[in-house]
């Protein structure tokens, strides 16, 4: 035997070695597709990753609490899993247990809150769920419910997060929307949103998140999000569609008047300069984050010309022949 095939021989010996010695070491998860039977797993009010985790291997779901987390924290859509009573399958990986968490459609009797709603919104919905016990619910009952951050604001506006919920019935509408809230902390705590940015303390933030929501889509959030710091900055209006008809209960209509535009509202921002007075929507995750990290640019003017076509500037004469553009494109009904 040559020198080449000792050799060859010594490196196979040494690789069946080291199959042998995984093979007796313990599996820190499960093997995909060898899954158990389903069960109801309920994740409670406020549970988070690392307490998700450790319920997860006492039902006998994954076989690591420390495998899950790494899992959770690497993936950025597992904090928008929901409260409430999921239909999973048993002895799974990680990656395939926060994938079943995470599909809405394994919910039990579920509540769909969209991003870009409001409190009205939000109680629409609740009332018509047969889970949801809203016999005594008032106005005046929502104070007793805390907000996303107490200590900056006492209005629920912007504290409802966006997702999929479960509720057991007979659920009251109060304890719906604590558990929102409670999950909306979660967000708020896994972001980074509650120590603000760049000045903006955590309300403010989530307030500029609510108007990113509603004025973009997610392909340019960071874009927006940056014309709405830049616009702060220089103490120009915000002037943005979507608090004024948050403010005249026109929201979703494609254009705003001049009229629209000359109403009085701490909500009008073609006439009070700043932010304003609440959130006007419950942002998602992707708002949140994209407030928190806005792209770099001078943007200070931007107009979806047409579906799927918007445009940033910084130069006014641009941003007015997009506009005319845009009116055209109203009038040919584009947007229709």
């Amino acid at each position: 035997m040559n020198i080449r095939n000792r050799l060859s021989l010594a490196t196979i010996i040494l690789f069946m070695a080291i199959l042998a010695v995984n093979n007796l070491l313990p599996q820190k998860d499960y093997p995909a597709n060898k899954s158990g039977p389903e069960i109801n797993f309920v994740v409670e009010n406020g549970e988070f990753g690392s307490a998700i985790a450790t319920k997860l291997v006492t039902s006998g779901v994954i076989k690591s609490a420390d495998v899950f987390i790494e899992e959770f924290i690497s993936n950025p859509k597992a904090q928008g899993i929901s409260a409430g009573v999921h239909r999973i399958e048993s002895k799974v990986p990680a990656t395939v247990a926060i994938e079943q968490l995470l599909d809405p459609k394994r919910l039990v009797n579920q509540v769909i809150i969209r991003e870009g709603t409001n409190l009205g919104d939000v109680i629409k919905v609740l009332k018509k769920s047969e889970n949801i016990d809203a016999e005594e619910f008032s106005r005046e009952s929502l104070q007793l419910v805390s907000p996303l951050f107490p200590e900056l604001s006492k209005s629920l506006e912007g504290s409802l997060y966006p997702a999929h919920y479960s509720f057991a019935p007979g659920t009251s509408l109060i304890s719906a929307l604590e558990q929102m809230v409670a999950k909306a902390k979660s967000v708020a705590s896994f972001t980074g949103l509650d120590i603000g940015f760049e000045g903006y303390n955590a309300y403010e933030v989530l307030t500029i998140a609510s108007m990113v929501q509603v004025e973009g889509d997610p392909t340019n959030f960071e874009k927006v999000a940056r014309v709405i710091y830049n616009r702060l900055k220089i103490g120009m209006p915000l002037q943005l569609n979507a608090t004024v008809q948050y403010a005249s209960n026109k929201r979703g209509e494609i254009l705003v008047t001049n009229e629209d535009t000359k109403i009085i509202s701490p909500y009008n921002t073609y006439r009070v300069v700043g932010l304003p007075p609440t959130p006007i929507s419950n942002p998602g995750s992707a708002a949140i984050s994209a407030s928190l990290k806005p792209a770099s640019g001078s943007w200070i003017y931007f107009i979806t010309v047409a579906p799927g076509d918007t445009r940033f500037t910084s130069d006014f004469e641009e941003f007015s022949g997009w506009n005319m553009e845009f009116n055209r494109n109203v009038a040919a009904g584009v947007f229709k």
